[in-house]
């Protein structure tokens, strides 16, 4: 068997007949001329018997394969893959070890809005993964189901900071270059990793129970506050609600571009300098974006078409923060969207809502409004107690709806399928519970 296709929005992406475990990249690149040269070497293991293996990258030019572990390897790219062919078949369990080395000009991949993956600011880099944009910069299995642990190395001019994911191990500086060495140790998404480098500086943020830091150009310090003031705070509330903070630090970059939108990665969040303002339209973001280090990052859907798992949460997220800070509470904000929704097409299944509708705005709230029906439904206290024990249950793992449906039947001793599959399967959108939540709302959360 050669390769082993997911099925769902994005078959050409991803492999099921095997697992990568262990990605160890090592980049040295130059940001005038946005040349890399690089290693990857993977560490993988074979689901099934293989006689060949298929890698996704796009638009880098691979110029030595070597694999330990099985003679004879031959290779060939594709379009958007990398093609290993082996002398003799891979049996089904058995460890590879691939070494990779690659080149080029790394470049986003798709169009326009569409863009994903490594993209040039005016004067630096960053990565923004999420769907498929990891291969424009590695060599991946790049499917959400297959998480793995990483180590980066990554080499610029010294006027240059460079980021990734995970604890920072070493800084090496050379005679006009600086090393820089990070850690994943949590089992990471392919879509998650990142890289960031700009010519930073480093603000240690005090407040919250982990390591927080900001990271951006020196001009924009003293905007920081403005919309990040009570981000430690916010982290602080999220554990009590969600439980301990799943990662070592929480690092903001803010670029010296403006964006369109903030970028999710694991253990870090980045924004662009237009985002350094006050009010609830940009403070709101700041707890989606920490929010996913519970709902995207530990917990990962297995397949994109369960993407409400990520963007319902981290929406409603954003109503417990407004309702914890004094602001409206989760009840009025919900019932604002809700009206706001009924106006709009009833033409979108939340539970299956297709590629081009994976991000619609209406994902995000009728997934946010289905967990405050169903707040309304078991109860506050029952409510914010299977919260806890879903993330406790499958943190760093893989998630899926049915998971989500039969965890909260589970936890509140109630049938509930009545109550998610309007919401899930159903066009229309379903009516609110009038019942309101329990007094003491998030607060009372164990």
């Amino acid at each position: 068997m050669t390769s082993a296709r997911p099925a769902g929005y994005f078959p050409h992406s991803g492999d099921l007949s095997y697992d990568v475990d262990h990605y160890d990249l090592r980049l040295a690149y130059d940001v005038d001329s946005n040349q890399v040269r690089a290693r990857a070497v993977l560490h993988v293991v074979a689901n099934t018997d293989l006689r060949a293996l298929r890698l996704d990258l796009v638009g880098l030019r691979v110029t030595k394969v070597q694999v330990e572990g099985t003679p004879a390897v031959t290779y060939a790219a594709r379009r958007h893959h990398l093609v290993l062919r082996f002398g003799r078949t891979v049996k089904s369990g058995q460890h590879l070890r691939l070494t990779i080395m690659y080149q080029g000009r790394p470049a986003a991949i798709g169009s326009g809005s569409d863009e994903m993956g490594w993209e040039e600011l005016d004067d630096g880099v960053l990565v923004a993964g999420q769907t498929n944009g990891a291969p424009s910069w590695f060599p991946c299995n790049d499917r959400p189901s297959n998480k793995a642990r990483y180590r980066f190395e990554i080499t610029v001019a010294s006027t240059y900071h460079a980021l990734a994911n995970g604890v920072l191990t070493q800084s090496r500086r050379g005679a006009s270059t600086t090393t820089w060495v990070y850690e994943q140790s949590e089992p990471m998404a392919t879509y998650l990793a990142t890289v960031q480098i700009g010519r930073y500086t480093t603000l240690a943020v005090p407040g919250a129970s982990v390591p927080m830091s900001a990271v951006l150009p020196d001009r924009l310090i003293h905007r920081y506050g403005n919309a990040f003031s009570r981000q430690p705070e916010m982290l602080v509330f999220f554990e009590r609600l969600f439980g301990p903070y799943p990662f070592p630090a929480y690092t903001v970059v803010v670029t010296a571009d403006d964006l369109e939108i903030p970028l999710e990665a694991q253990g870090m969040s980045v924004f662009g300098a237009n985002f350094l303002t006050g009010g609830w339209d940009n403070v709101r973001l700041v707890a989606h974006e920490l929010s996913h280090q519970w709902f995207g990052n530990s917990l990962t859907l297995a397949d994109w078409s369960d993407i409400w798992l990520h963007e319902g949460f981290a929406c409603y997220c954003e109503w417990l923060w407004s309702e914890e800070s004094g602001a409206r509470c989760a009840d009025v904000r919900a019932r604002e969207h809700w009206a706001r929704l009924a106006g709009k097409s009833q033409d979108l299944l939340l539970g299956d809502p297709g590629p081009d509708d994976m991000f619609d705005d209406r994902v995000y709230k009728r997934g946010a409004l289905l967990l405050h029906a169903l707040r309304l439904t078991v109860g506050d206290e029952a409510f914010f107690v299977l919260l806890r024990s879903w993330v406790s249950t499958n943190a760093y793992g893989n998630v899926t709806t049915a998971m989500f449906v039969a965890h909260c039947e589970a936890a509140s001793g109630q049938s509930l399928q009545d109550l998610f599959r309007p919401w899930l399967t159903g066009r229309a959108l379903p009516a609110l519970p009038s019942v309101p939540a329990a007094p003491g709302g998030p607060h009372s959360a164990p």
